[in-house]
This record gives structure tokens, sequence and C-alpha cells, in this order.
């Protein structure tokens, strides 16, 4: 059986936003997208009324309706009684001629077989003496039960919905009619399909608005008032009753919405402590008019309460009641095979959840689960993962940030718009001989810093890199870069410190400077005996010239 309720992987981001509404959790993520659980879900709804992206989609049955104006069968439409909240001003008689121009054989209002399903209500009320009787007019509610309350299936009224009652007595009047079911709601269409015969397709607002416009049919705003037509309050909460003879003795008539409170009320009764009661029941909250079309695209209760409170007579339709049997509907139990986990188990998954403690069980429900417990219970299931926890992951995250920070050898300061600083780490408050970070935390930078730089890329907006500073008050040199973080309006300052660094190449140039005076005083000094020994070569030269020529002449005297 195809699930109603599709989805467009491309879509969903993995905001978890389904899973925090769905009722029933009946929703697995995996690969970062949102997987419906068929086997667990009721159809209510609420996942493709709350979804941020349009990622759930609702199966078209249009196709499937046009194949059966093709049939050569007559096809007779079954329209809710909420269509006159929808379909502003428009009533039955124009909503019937435009089905008409689609090709429909005629169009009628499930308000008939809603009104069948009343009179079959107070029979069981008053001829079977039922103690706790539940309406079983919206499926979503019957899959409640049948799923997860099957211990309280004898409560639920083993009668056809108002769909099926008027697409049973349309057959019953025209045996080769196809039926065609249009309204609200995304459960009729799987009620269709698991009750075979009966409906043969489904069709909500949204998909026939569509086929009106390709078509390019326009509904005329018409109302003929009709006062017996009291089951067009169906739709609203409490419409049943409203319907209704409501004189059983010493009995309770109640009408409850929404899927939460059907839930607490089940339990209400599932207790023992609850007799004596007929329970009208409906999963979307305002019924029918609040259902998943007409919330998600059209959805004013008020104004739809008045449309169809105005719309409806004061009297019953005026038609035959079918026989009991005919009205029958059997509900079964449909069970879920699926495996509890142990004590240990669960213990075993909160732990990688970075849970040991139950004060660290914050059942914040972001994950989408009420309690940390129910989520460890669906990551057993694969349903969920762990990463699913938001607190797990911003603890992560700050841990892994954290370890980065107090493990680097690079100070970090981080100041706010008024240069306050939020942020510093321990290789920063050595650098600057402070003992604690409260004792800097909250205060102007310029206690510690030059605040210049950081006014300067306030500024501008654009970042300081590796700049060489010395810090005279410590005596430090550092390379600084400074970087806005635009988002969330911090400046973030990086200091590599590079004294040592500094220091040595300081020593390198004074041992070079150093070096470079040995070497001219050296130097000086060798030309200096050189100029010495070049005189002193000079004037010995100069005596030996003279002697020898003193000698020459005597030799030639001679």
């Amino acid at each position: 059986m195809a699930h109603p309720l599709t989805l467009k992987k491309s879509n969903c981001k993995n905001c978890y936003k389904c899973i925090r509404h769905c009722p029933v959790k009946s929703i697995r993520f995996s690969g970062n997208q949102a997987h419906i659980i068929s086997e667990e879900c009721i159809l209510c709804g609420q996942c493709f009324v709350v979804c941020p992206q349009n990622a759930k989609e609702i199966t078209d049955g249009t196709e499937k309706a046009k194949v059966l104006l093709m049939s050569g069968d007559p096809v007779v439409a079954s329209i809710a009684p909420s269509f006159i909240a929808n379909y502003d001003g428009v009533g039955i008689v124009p909503m019937r001629e435009a089905l008409k121009k689609l090709g429909f054989y005629d169009a009628e209002e499930t308000a008939l077989g809603a009104s069948m399903v009343k009179t079959e209500y107070e029979r069981l009320l008053h001829e079977d003496k039922r103690d706790v009787l539940i309406s079983s007019c919206c499926h979503s509610v019957n899959l409640l039960i049948q799923k997860y309350f099957p211990e309280l299936l004898p409560c639920l009224a083993d009668v056809l919905s108002p769909m099926q009652a008027h697409c049973t007595d349309i057959k019953k009047r025209m045996p080769n009619a196809k039926t065609v079911f249009i309204g609200p709601c995304v459960s009729k269409k799987d009620e269709a399909e698991m009750y075979e015969g009966i409906v043969d397709a489904v069709l909500t607002f949204e998909e026939l608005t569509n086929w009106f416009k390709a078509e390019g049919i326009t509904l005329e705003k018409k109302i003929v008032e009709n006062e017996n037509s009291r089951a067009r309050f169906f739709p609203t909460t409490g419409g049943i009753l409203k319907t209704m003879g409501l004189d059983e003795p010493n009995y309770n008539y109640i009408a409850i919405d929404g899927v939460e409170n059907c839930i607490n009320a089940l339990n209400d009764i599932k207790s023992g402590n609850i007799h004596r009661c007929f329970i009208e029941m409906s999963a979307c909250a305002g019924s029918c008019i609040g259902g998943p079309v007409m919330e998600k695209y059209h959805h004013s209760p008020v104004k739809d309460y008045m449309a169809v409170a105005n719309f409806a007579g004061k009297k019953d339709f005026d038609i035959p009641q079918p026989d009991s049997g005919s009205l029958r509907k059997s509900f079964s139990y449909i069970k879920d095979d699926k495996k509890q986990p142990s004590d240990y188990e669960i213990k075993n998954i909160l732990k990688q959840m970075g849970k040991t403690r139950p004060e660290q069980e914050l059942n914040c429900g972001s994950c989408g689960y009420n309690t940390c417990r129910e989520k460890a219970i669906a990551i057993y299931h694969g349903k969920a993962e762990i990463s699913m926890c938001l607190p797990y992951l911003k603890d992560k995250a700050e841990n892994f940030t954290d370890i980065i920070s107090r493990n680097t050898p690079n100070g970090l300061v981080v100041v706010n718009g008024m240069l306050e600083v939020q942020q510093i780490n321990r290789a920063a408050l050595k650098m600057m001989n402070i003992r604690f970070a409260d004792d800097i935390l909250g205060d102007n930078v310029v206690r510690i810093l030059d605040p210049l730089p950081f006014l300067q890329v306030q500024d501008t907006g654009i970042g300081i890199f590796n700049e060489r500073t010395y810090l005279a008050e410590y005596d430090r040199y550092v390379e600084q870069t400074i970087v806005p973080d635009n988002e969330s309006a911090l400046l973030i300052c990086f200091m590599h410190d590079v004294t040592d660094e500094q220091k040595e190449r300081e020593k390198k140039e004074a041992i070079s400077r150093q070096t470079v005076e040995v070497a001219d005083k050296v130097v000086d000094k060798q030309m200096r005996i050189v100029q010495e020994i070049a005189s002193l070569l000079g004037e010995t030269a100069a005596e030996t010239k003279i002697a020898l020529s003193k000698l020459k002449e005597s030799i030639t005297d001679e």
C-alpha cells in the first residue's frame, strides 16, 4: 500500500521540526534526511503542515480520478462538508456544476453519509448500551487506537466513516458507479486503500483547485439554503454532538480534538476510570476544518467555523437510514513487532550522548523527543541519530574549541564591539603575566593591549595579519593578527610569541656588529703596521742608496 505522504529528499534540511510535531514520533532520520515510518504513522499530516521547506508531499490522486472518468462508468464525487470553508461562498450547486464540467456524473455532499453515521451512533448508545463509545469518523484516530491503544478497540464505534457510508450508499443506488471523495484530509487516502471497493479515489481540496485551474473552470459563489442539512456540522469540533440527540440518561457527551488531547483521553479511558460516555474524537485541532490541507493553505478557524455553521441546517437530511449491518466496520490491532531495549542498552546509548548522570538528561525536546530516554530508544530502533541532540553537539563543539584554545601555544583574545575582553586563553594569560582570566574578562582591552589596532580593524573591517609588535609592559615581542567576526560583532586577536626569536636575532645582530668592529680595528692596525714597515723600508733603502753612491764615487776616483 503506497503511503499518502512522500518526501522530497533534496528539500529536507534536517531541522527536526517534523519529529517535534509528530505526536507518535513515526519519523526516522538517516543520512540527514527524514523518512516517514508508515507502520507507525497515523497520517495526521502534521509533518506536512509544519515542514518549513515543503519537503513533505501528499500523493496526488488527480490522475487516478481522470482514469476513472475515462472508464465509461458514472463517477460520483462525495464532497466533504468542510468544502464550504475552503471555497468561500461556494455552495453545493455551483460545486456540482463545476465537477460535471470536469466529467463527473454527479456530486453529492458527504454530509449525507454523516447523517447516517450519527443515527447509527445513537442506536448503539440506546440499544447496545455501550459503556464508552468513541466516534470512528476520523481515520487518524482509528489508526491511533489500532496501533497504540489496541486494548481500547472495543470502545471504538464499529461504524463506517461518513465518507464510506456515503460512497456505499451511492454504489447501492448506482451499482456500476465509481466514487471519488474530495476533502481536506491525508488519512482518507489511506482509508480508501485499506477498505477496498468503497471509495475508488481520493482528492484533496488543493488537488481539486489545481484541476479546476488547469481546465479554466471558475466556481460561482452561490449558496442555496437547505433546512434539512444539520449533518453539515460534522467537520467542526463538537459537530457530531450537535447533530445527535444527546438524550441517553446518565451519559456524558464529550468532544476532543488534537492528537495529543486524544492520546491523553485514551490514557484516561485505559486507566479504567472513565464510564458511560460518548467521545467525539478528531485528530486535527478544530476537527476537519483544521485538516492538514486547509491548515497549510487556508486556516482561519473562526471564519471557517462560521462558514460551516451558517451553511448547516437545523434538521437532519431527509434520507432513508440504511440497516445497521450495511454500516458495520471492523477494526483490528496493527501490531508493532519492534523489540524494546533493556535498561542497560538505554544507559549505554545515553552514555554515547554524553549523559552519564540523571541530571545530564535535560529533556529539552530539541531533538523532537520528549525525554532523553525516548530519544535513546529511538536511536536503538534506528529512528534517530546521536547527533540529533543539540546539547550534545553544543558541548562537543565547545569542548573541541576549548581543547584547541587551551592547548594552542598562541595567545587568543576575543573582544566585543565595546572592546571589552570576552575570552582569553592560557597562552595569552601567560604572555601578559595575568593569573586568572576573571581578572580581565569584561574589562576594556586597553588594560592589556594597545587598542589602536583593534579600533583600526573595527573601523575598516579589514584584518591585520602578522604585524610584529613589542609589548613593552611585558617585554615581549609578538606577531599580532586581528580579524573581525562580522556575524557576531567580535574582534579576534591571535598573538604568536616571537620574543625568543627576536632576542636571538638581536643577539646575532650584536655579534655581527662586534665582529665588524673587530675586523675594522684589525684592518686599521694592519694598515698602520704596513705603513710603518713601508716607512722603515723607505729609510733603509735611502741610506743604502747613499752608501752605495759614496762607495761608487770612491772607486771611481781611484
